[in-house]
């Protein structure tokens, strides 16, 4: 793993990796007493053609995990650090990552508030750490379709807080709710937002869109949303294969008569919905071979692998 040290009045200057373990802090700790922390995720893939390792959009998740740090009153690694960090990680890793399309490294960036403070206020120190392991598919379906329930009671975020990066203390929030859908058999939760209570948000970890009468929809972000760097890519794809995108408020009742919906996400990558349930009625789409969504993960992947030429530039590459 690697890690990076800088106090609070400072920049981060040089890291170094060591050995994956266990790490000590203060029980005074920021990150303990006050959820002052990030993380990031991503992943590196081998090349199906070759023998490079390939990390997608790693710039990305810099320039947001930047974002939340000035939300969240800390320090944050350069571009170029955070890049420069997760290859070395990637290349110390390199035995874990799995074969060609049986799995990937999943890399986790955090972004500590590691200092000791006792009043309410910013860590004297920050720790960047980057770690990683092997996985494979997020759902336990595995690309098989997945199945929503709408949550109309308990809300991920709401306006001015800080459900548009990606902190900590957005997580652990949905937990009860999510554990509750998955005792009565459902994959995930679909959250709406906290003030109408109508529009359509995000999923526990992942964005989502609906395709209509060949228009593909999904909610903006407005600040309680987070800008997936999947769901960027998704939309980005999807106009070049000639779809409408729109980045707009989705209303629940949108789900009533859709064709199609589907998540996406670094860990799900492209997982398409078979149903979702609201009020007592489920709702079922279109997962067959000529969906959508499926035309969209194959070509998704098909860069992230290095099946195809990278045109976009997305994916840096490692021997």
């Amino acid at each position: 793993m690697y890690i990076m040290k800088c106090s609070q009045d400072d920049e981060f200057s040089q890291g170094q990796l060591s050995r994956y373990g266990n790490i000590e802090l203060s029980p005074s700790a920021g990150v303990l007493n006050y959820g002052q922390g990030l993380f990031e995720g991503l992943k590196a893939y081998r090349k199906v053609n070759g023998s490079g390792l390939l990390v997608f959009r790693p710039e990305e998740n810099a320039r947001r995990m930047q974002i939340g740090a000035d939300r969240m009153c800390m320090p944050a690694p350069s571009v170029d650090q955070f890049v420069n960090a997760v290859k070395q990680t990637v290349l110390a890793n390199k035995r874990w990552i799995p074969p060609p399309g049986k799995g990937s490294l999943y890399v986790r960036p955090l972004l500590l508030g590691s200092g000791p403070v006792l009043g309410l206020a910013p860590a004297s120190e920050y720790t960047f750490l980057v770690y990683a392991a092997p996985v494979g598919n997020y759902f336990k379906e595995g690309l098989e379709p997945i199945n929503l329930i709408v949550e109309d009671e308990t809300f991920r975020a709401s306006p001015g807080g800080t459900g548009g990066v990606k902190t900590i203390t957005n997580y652990a929030p949905v937990l009860k709710a999510q554990l509750q859908a998955k005792k009565k058999g459902f994959t995930d939760i679909l959250f709406l937002d906290s003030e109408d209570k109508k529009y359509l948000e995000e999923a526990s970890s992942c964005n989502i869109f609906i395709l209509k009468n060949g228009v593909l929809s999904t909610p903006s972000t407005r600040g309680t949303i987070l800008a997936g760097i999947t769901r960027g890519s998704i939309i980005e794809i999807a106009r070049d294969l000639g779809y409408q995108v729109e980045e707009r408020l989705v209303s629940v009742e949108e789900l009533f008569d859709a064709d199609e919906v589907f998540t996406t996400g670094t860990a799900v990558v492209v997982a398409p919905v078979s149903s979702i349930s609201y009020r007592g009625q489920r709702y079922k789409y279109n997962c067959g071979g000529d969906a959508v969504s499926r035309r969209l993960y194959k070509t998704l992947v098909a860069i992230q692998m290095g099946q195809v030429e990278d045109k976009k530039g997305w994916t840096a590459e490692m021997d």
